[in-house]
């Protein structure tokens, strides 16, 4: 009845590679032998079905309990009850009578890095398991159906192990209780465990090929402990999905992005706004739901993206060291909760842009780091594994695994959580094998370059799989040298993003703002520059957190100027913002102009509202975003130059410009823009129009009600047949100081 001595040790020492083959109800001649190995346990009872019981013989010291049921056949219903003395006992199913929880074709399909959800498989799923049948013969009728038992199902990829376990508060996380049976060449290891629900805390143990003992937490993991503590939840969504929200995705499919207006307000959840009643703390996943959505509504925007919402453990990141990448941050609530978040922020016709980070990971031994022993998710080699600038590690694009890791990834967040779309982080730092390494501290590719050809083919990879499986869904590309085409399709040699973060346009403006206005005509192209590449990318225009920290100081701090200039030359700057090809992207607070540097410590400065200036400010981008999106010609040909016509680019001495943009509906209208980005009024300044008529102020940002010193044109002007400009009609206007106008035909 016995099984062989060595595999006996094989257990007792956690090295046998198939426990279940060791382990459990196994046919024998007389009958079915059951085998256990409870360590430090006393005695083990086999508890039958139907009453009987059976007290296993302990076959070897270190806990190997063994008993015959004479005449029993497979499938085999019992419970094990185990005595350990003083220190108690207890009964459970074992977990060693199931079949694998994994099939052929998902192994197949996950040898080849192309199972899009990886996550249904990899990670704890509670599920229900039939008791692994004996073969015909020997355990009954073929076809009797097995039970089936509830239960946890864990799988994990560790192929360089010797062994692995899961260990958690059901089994004092004592890794000799637990181990996992591997799946061959797949590399991955799994187990069911019956009876463990929803809240368990669990991690892996994994034995290294230099027998070190490596505590992991679950990559696939869909719900993380709160930090400091770093353990695995297992955990299942119970939300379900409402009407509205299936109304929503069939009409994001519908609509392209880059044929609607998208103007993002980029948002970290922890620092947006606190509950003062509460000892400050950071608002729950529902709170945000309910008050996020209203502002985002109130405001006009027509998405919210927010900074990494995957578990970390290290709140000064910001979101961007992940740790638990299938995981939203406990901080904030449940991912049930996250669930209702998006569906709220849906309802309220506000979608969810999540920034979403593959470019590194940090070195946390506790999590994706030398996984198994081995150089597993990151390259070994450390001119290719590790991150230079923020000493983090380095996804080996190269391996299938690592890219099927992160596409599902990708699809998941898409998927599960119902996300609009994703903006890939730091991507310039994936694309070359050089960023920020000094000569000899890289390794060319292939051809000698310093293309890194792995990531390129991943990104490539991931916009063909976002884009062919989520209709509507987008991905916008953080990247920041001129790697061409990041935004093109991957069959025109693109990258395949649909959009790309226009640094430059940042860099540029930014700069110019920041320039006091008497030296601004030596400046003036700055501003112009981006026109000779605006529409070789689909851009988003991004005011981003990157921008208003580390002691740059906030946008109010960047403008010219004293109080009143700063917040006129911010003015100005959303009003050319908004009215430049490209989409928006505003970081919170600055909607208001919030006067220090963000801290992820601290709430916005909402106090500042309750002073008139900052207040206007509010007003204004708020009126920006609705005529934004009532204006078909500032966002329906954005990546088009026949949207777009230079009106007077070239009056540097004056710190004037002016443009039209024209849609491609019969129903939109020219808008045009005008900036005078000197402190004095202009008056009688001719501007050449492309319509004759009357023309209104859609916007002034001088108006009162903003802040403004009230200059303008009584709220219109007429264009007569005055060729000017390069068009047959004109007008003179009244320019305001520091300010911009944006026009358009009477009655439109």
């Amino acid at each position: 009845m016995s099984t062989a001595t060595d595999q006996i040790e094989a257990i007792v020492h956690r090295e046998h590679p198939d426990p279940h083959a060791v382990l459990g109800a196994h046919p024998a001649r007389d009958g079915v032998s059951i085998r256990v190995h409870r360590p430090a346990a006393r005695a083990v009872t086999a508890l039958l079905d139907g009453g009987d019981q059976l007290a296993l013989e302990q076959i070897h010291p270190a806990g190997v309990f063994e008993g015959l049921v004479a005449g029993a056949e497979l499938p085999l219903r019992y419970r094990l009850a185990v005595d350990y003395g003083a220190s108690g006992s207890f009964e459970l199913l074992d977990p060693y009578a199931f079949m694998p929880t994994l099939g052929e074709l998902d192994l197949h399909l996950i040898g080849e890095g192309r199972h899009e959800r990886l996550y249904e498989l990899l990670g704890a799923h509670i599920r229900e398991m039939p008791l692994a049948p004996g073969t015909p013969g020997e355990s009954g009728k073929p076809g009797t159906p097995a039970a089936s038992v509830a239960g946890t199902a864990f799988a994990v990829w560790a192929p360089a192990a010797r062994a692995v376990s899961v260990v958690g508060d059901f089994n004092s996380w004592d890794g000799r209780l637990h181990p996992m049976r591997s799946l061959g060449a797949s590399g991955i290891w799994e187990l069911f465990i019956p009876e463990i629900e929803e809240g368990q805390r669990y991690k892996y143990e994994i034995l290294t090929e230099a027998h070190e003992i490596r505590l992991k937490a679950d990559p696939y993991a869909f719900q993380a402990e709160l930090p400091p503590q770093t353990a695995s939840v297992v955990s299942r969504s119970r939300h379900r999905w409402g009407e509205l929200e299936r109304e929503w995705l069939e009409r994001r499919a519908q609509a392209p992005a880059l044929a609607r207006p998208l103007s993002i307000y980029e948002v970290h959840l922890g620092s947006w706004r606190l509950n003062t009643l509460e000892r400050n703390r950071p608002l729950t996943y529902l709170e945000l739901a309910e008050e996020l959505s209203a502002y985002a509504t109130d405001m006009g925007f027509t998405h919210v993206e927010l900074l990494p919402v995957m578990a970390h453990p290290f709140s000064g990141s910001w979101g961007y060291q992940v740790t638990g990448y299938y995981a939203p941050t406990p901080r904030y609530g449940t991912p049930d909760e996250l669930r209702q978040f998006v569906e709220r922020m849906h309802a309220h016709d506000v979608g969810v842009i999540l920034d979403w980070v593959p470019a590194h990971f940090p070195r946390d031994d506790f999590a994706l780091a030398r996984f198994d022993g081995t150089a597993l998710y990151e390259h070994a080699d450390p001119r290719r594994g590790s991150h230079p600038d923020w000493g983090t590690l380095v996804f080996n694009f190269g391996r299938h695994e690592v890219r099927n890791f992160l596409i599902a990834n990708a699809l998941f967040w898409l998927r599960e959580y119902h996300a609009d779309g994703i903006r890939v982080d730091a991507v310039a730092s994936m694309l070359y094998l050089d960023y920020s390494r000094r000569e000899g501290e890289w390794v060319p590719n292939e051809f000698g370059g310093r293309e890194d050809l792995d990531a390129v083919s991943f990104l490539k990879e991931l916009n063909e799989v976002v884009y062919g499986r989520e209709p509507g869904a987008i991905t916008a590309a953080e990247e920041s040298t001129a790697w061409p085409g990041v935004s093109r399709p991957t069959y025109l040699g693109g990258l395949g993003f649909g959009f790309k973060w226009n640094m430059g346009w940042m860099h540029d403006t930014l700069g110019y703002f920041e320039q006091d206005p008497i030296y601004r005509r030596y400046h003036h192209h700055e501003l112009t520059f981006s026109l000779m590449y605006a529409f070789s990318e689909n851009f988003v225009l991004p005011l981003s957190h990157d921008e208003v920290v580390h002691g740059k100081g906030s946008l109010y701090a960047k403008m010219a100027g004293d109080h009143w200039q700063k917040l006129a030359n911010l003015r100005a700057l959303y009003a050319y913002m908004w009215a430049h090809p490209g989409k928006q992207l505003l970081f919170m607070g600055q909607e208001f102009a919030q006067t220090d540097e963000w801290s992820y410590e601290r709430s916005l400065d909402w106090h500042l509202l309750e002073q008139a200036d900052h207040a206007g400010i509010q007003s204004l981008v708020r009126d920006l975003n609705r005529a934004y999106r009532e204006q078909p010609a500032l966002w329906q040909l954005d990546s088009d130059p026949a949207g777009f016509s230079w009106l007077e680019p070239n009056d540097a001495d004056s710190n004037v410009l002016a443009f039209a943009r024209a849609g491609s509906s019969e129903d939109s209208s020219p808008i045009v823009l005008v900036a005078n980005l000197s402190p004095v009024v202009r008056e009688h300044y001719r501007l050449g129009l492309p319509r004759p008529g009357a023309w209104r102020e859609l916007i002034n940002t001088d108006s009162r009600h903003y802040g403004g010193g009230d200059v303008g044109n009584l709220g219109g002007i007429a264009a007569g047949p005055v060729p000017w400009h390069g068009q047959q009609f004109s007008a003179e206007l009244t320019l305001p100081p520091l300010a911009a106008l944006w026009l358009i035909p009477e009655g439109r």
